[in-house]
């Protein structure tokens, strides 16, 4: 075999040459080498064993099906891993690596650094890492049947590792130092930069199989969120991502993002919207900004807690029942009195903030004073001898 594979090579000189920064390409080469043919054998016995796996209905040997199916996966990922380390590594070294190939073993590396202090998250990011490499190979060989075969099984694996890397973040969330210390502002950046990977890499897959209308729902959210992958993004951009990304995960990541984490998140999401509304140079920047502001809260209450069954605080539950009635009302009225009952709210909230917020509650306040929801009375008095002063 090694022998055929060299006559081939020497046929198509052009073959190596033309390697430059696809995942394809830099796996496709091995198909002649060893580590390839290992990958494809380990690949097409992990695919078997899947079938198996999800197709048998013989409850007696359901648990082999299951323990041979794992051992293929196993087997399977080793067989990437090794190739990583074989061939990319030894090119690499020798200064003979592409750009994409010297990027690739550096991403790895990144992965394998979490494994002392983050353990979790590097056991589903390099099961994830090594799975995607394969998917890119197996989509450039042009053969329908094995890709068909193999996108069923990538999808499913793939789905539940980002459910994991989630759930582990959820975790951290929970975790009281986090706050503490601060950890739990880079927590919020991981879980976004999940979301939108998710986005990119496996929604449109899911999606474009989704014959059951499953996720319908949440296609809207996800042709806005695509908008924002062309051209260069300003913070708010950046934001309304977010928030696109947050409402799909109620979608999809239910429990691994679960209602206490979500619920931080969209807190994270306020306090980032009413920073833009108070940095904005300009009125029509603050406009917007407050904008996307009363899109969070609609979304904050109608997602979110709208589906909160269990409640730390009795008063809190009791407190949000009087605002769901209050909102019901104002949603049968107009848009102007939503938009009045959200400030309201939230001027409760941020009068008790530590977080100096004198500039939003002046503009609420404005607001207020437009919509004639308040009066502005003078702040001034006039003395007994006559004279106006301020008090």
């Amino acid at each position: 075999m090694e022998e055929r594979s060299l006559k081939i090579l020497e046929a198509d000189k052009t073959f190596f040459t033309k390697i430059t920064t696809t995942i394809s390409k830099i796996l496709i080469p091995t198909k002649v080498g060893i580590n390839g043919l290992m990958i494809s054998m380990k690949r097409n016995n992990l695919l078997k064993a899947y079938e198996a796996y999800t197709q048998s209905e013989d409850s007696d040997k359901k648990e082999q099906i299951i323990n041979k199916y794992e051992e293929s996966y196993s087997l399977y990922l080793e067989s990437i891993d090794k190739y990583i380390m074989d061939s990319v590594y030894k090119k690499v070294k020798s200064g003979t690596a592409s750009s994409f190939e010297a990027e690739a073993l550096s991403r790895y590396y990144t992965i394998v650094q979490l494994k002392d202090n983050a353990y979790v998250e590097y056991k589903h990011r390099k099961q994830k890492y090594l799975l995607e490499l394969d998917y890119e190979t197996v989509e450039s060989l042009g053969k329908e049947k094995l890709y068909q075969r193999y996108k069923e099984f990538y999808i499913t694996k793939i789905d539940s590792l980002y459910k994991g890397i989630l759930k582990n973040y959820s975790v951290g969330l929970a975790d009281a130092n986090a706050a503490k210390f601060g950890t739990n502002l880079a927590i919020y950046d991981k879980i976004f930069d999940t979301l939108q990977e998710y986005s990119l890499k496996v929604l449109p897959l899911k999606l474009e199989d989704d014959k059951d209308k499953k996720y319908d729902c949440i296609k809207e959210d996800y042709e806005k969120v695509e908008r924002f992958e062309v051209g260069k993004l300003d913070e708010l951009d950046k934001l309304e991502r977010k928030m696109l990304l947050l409402g799909i995960s109620r979608s999809i990541f239910t429990h691994s993002l679960p209602l206490v984490s979500a619920g931080q998140c969209y807190i994270q999401l306020l306090k980032e919207a009413r920073s833009l509304v108070m940095s904005a140079k300009n009125d029509k920047k603050k406009q917007e900004a407050y904008k996307l502001l009363l899109e969070i809260m609609k979304q904050y209450n109608e997602k979110l807690l709208s589906n909160k069954v269990y409640w730390d605080k009795p008063e809190e539950r009791n407190e949000y029942k009087a605002f769901c009635e209050k909102y019901k009302k104002a949603k049968s009225e107009d848009e102007k009195q939503v938009e009045i009952l959200f400030i309201k709210e939230d001027l409760k909230k941020i009068r008790t903030s530590k977080k100096n917020y004198k500039k939003m509650i002046d503009f609420y306040i404005q607001k207020l004073v437009e919509y004639g929801a308040i009066r502005n009375i003078p702040n001034r008095v006039k003395t007994l001898e006559g004279n106006w002063t301020r008090r």
